[in-house]
């Protein structure tokens, strides 16, 4: 077995262990209620504290239309998008600081998109700051009877601090409902277009769930998947709360199920009222980061991917996200069985009836600011090319001049070198010519060249000094024998001869 093997294996048993023991203290959210009149038909740790992701941004929503209701702001009201919008994360619009779009746009951006940028300006333009919109939704909810909820940031981004549950999203769903009847169809927005881009709404359920018409979605790793959801059917509206699932996909499934357990229900005059339920014993909500997201990164927009599949503990995570008994054999398969909705799939989506939207005050506006952007960056782009590729001649030129200069340093070292170097003697030492003399004299003329003719042809003041040919004995030559009388006499004849010759 392969050390991969093993250590799959035990990330697998390490995963199981952790989730069985955090079973007994977390349960994962569900909720439903008929919209009308506010009566439970089915829930389960409906007031646990709970991560609620970007499903803030129907807490978003509700305060500004409440602004606009109040005379404070308007739906044409230009909201701006700062540096610190621009900088949020994913998923976003990628506005460009300094651009502007009406507060109507704004919302249904963030209702499809959910683009996080978008929801921080919104804070900032009406707030006038992030901190002070949050005062303005936490006095907000506390006002329509929300007691769980605390807000910090307008987008749902993480943050430790803020909390919501699905008692409370239900309360707010109703109050959006009830409040501004006008706005509905804000909620059921199936596409939005942007220029020539097309962006589908992360809800799931729009278009795929016969009578779904809302509301948010939501995705972190520590929260799960969360979405409050509403369907309509022969008149009767009910709202779903559905927080910490492990996909979006077996989200939206779970819904589906619980919308068709909850049109097959009349709650009775003893149901229980989002009221009446009682408090959690929860102090804070479970971090599910472990058990959804593990180690693996945060997918880049709320609608990620499923992250149970194929890790080995998909029945520890069904059981951590599911500890009650449930109330009806349906609302059980609904809310627990991760294996019933496996193989299942909702049908395919309606084709999209996009909404337009654009940034400026009017559509013309906008066309024309896209065009100055579209523009803008096809020259800023120009110029990065442009500038790269003179800074890549520099550095060519740079880099010629460097080998030019280290050659030429090269070449002073050399000369210098030389220079330095001691100078070579121009002849033999005196004592080494005396010694070379008799052996040079000793040596046979070459090709007929007299002895002489290979002296030194240097200077008389060079040259070296040869020793004179030594005399032969006086004795010596005396005792050469004189010729004889017949010799002479034929060497005296030989001149006669030649003459005689002639």
């Amino acid at each position: 077995m392969s050390n991969r093997i093993l250590k799959r294996l035990a990330g697998a048993v390490a995963a199981l262990a952790v989730l069985v023991g955090a079973a007994e203290a977390a349960t994962a959210p569900i909720l439903l209620v008929d919209a009308e009149t506010g009566k439970v038909i089915y829930g389960q740790a409906a007031t646990d504290p709970w991560y609620p992701a970007s499903i803030t941004k129907l807490m978003t929503a509700y305060v500004a239309l409440d602004l606009v209701r109040q005379g404070r702001a308007s739906l044409d009201t230009l909201v701006t998008i700062s540096p610190a919008a621009a900088a949020e994360p994913p998923s976003k619009m990628g506005f460009r600081p300094g651009t502007q779009l009406t507060l109507d746009n704004a919302l249904k951006i963030i209702m499809v998109k959910s683009a996080n940028d978008v929801s921080w300006a919104i804070g900032e333009s009406l707030g006038g700051s992030v901190e002070g919109f949050a005062d303005m939704m936490n006095e907000t909810s506390r006002r329509i009877g929300m007691h769980e909820s605390r807000w910090y940031n307008p987008n749902g981004l993480p943050d430790a601090r803020q909390w919501t549950s699905a008692r409370d999203m239900a309360v707010l769903a109703r109050a959006l409902m009830r409040d501004f009847p006008q706005n509905r169809d804000l909620f059921a927005i199936p596409a939005i277009q942007f220029g020539k881009a097309v962006m589908a709404n992360h809800n799931g359920l729009l278009g795929r769930y016969a009578g779904a018409d809302g509301m948010k979605t939501g995705f972190i790793c520590s929260g799960g998947f969360n979405v409050v959801a509403s369907a309509t059917r022969n008149g009767r509206r009910i709202i779903a709360v559905v927080m910490g699932q492990p996909s979006a996909r077996e989200r939206d499934l779970k819904t589906a199920d619980l919308f068709d357990y909850a049109f097959t229900q009349s709650p009775g005059w003893t149901s229980q009222s989002l009221d009446a339920l009682p408090a959690s014993a929860s102090a804070a909500p479970p971090d599910m980061r472990p058990f959804i997201c593990g180690g693996r990164k945060a997918p880049a927009i709320d609608e990620g991917p499923g992250a149970i599949a194929g890790n080995g503990a998909e029945g520890a995570i069904a059981q951590f996200m599911g500890q009650t008994a449930a109330a009806s054999p349906a609302a059980a398969l609904a809310a627990f069985s991760t294996a019933a909705v496996r193989n299942r799939a909702l049908p395919p989506r309606a084709p999209l009836q996009p909404v337009a939207v654009w940034i400026g005050r009017s559509p013309a506006e906008g066309q024309t600011l896209l065009a100055e952007q579209e523009n803008a960056a096809k020259t800023a782009a120009a110029e990065a090319r442009a500038a790269k590729l003179e800074a890549a001649k520099a550095k060519r030129e740079a880099a010629k001049e460097a080998r030019a200069a280290k050659l030429a340093q090269a070449k002073e070292r050399a000369a210098e070198a030389r220079a330095n170097a001691p100078a070579k003697p121009a002849a033999k030492p005196a004592s080494l010519a005396a010694k070379a003399a008799p052996k040079a004299a000793a040596r046979k003329p070459q090709s007929g060249i007299p002895q002489s003719a290979t002296a030194y042809t240097s200077t008389a003041a060079e040259a070296p000094v040869i020793p004179a040919a030594k005399a032969k004995p006086a004795h010596k030559a005396a005792a050469k024998p004189a010729p004889k009388p017949a010799q002479q006499a034929k060497a005296a004849s030989k001149p006669a001869k030649a003459k005689a010759d002639e």
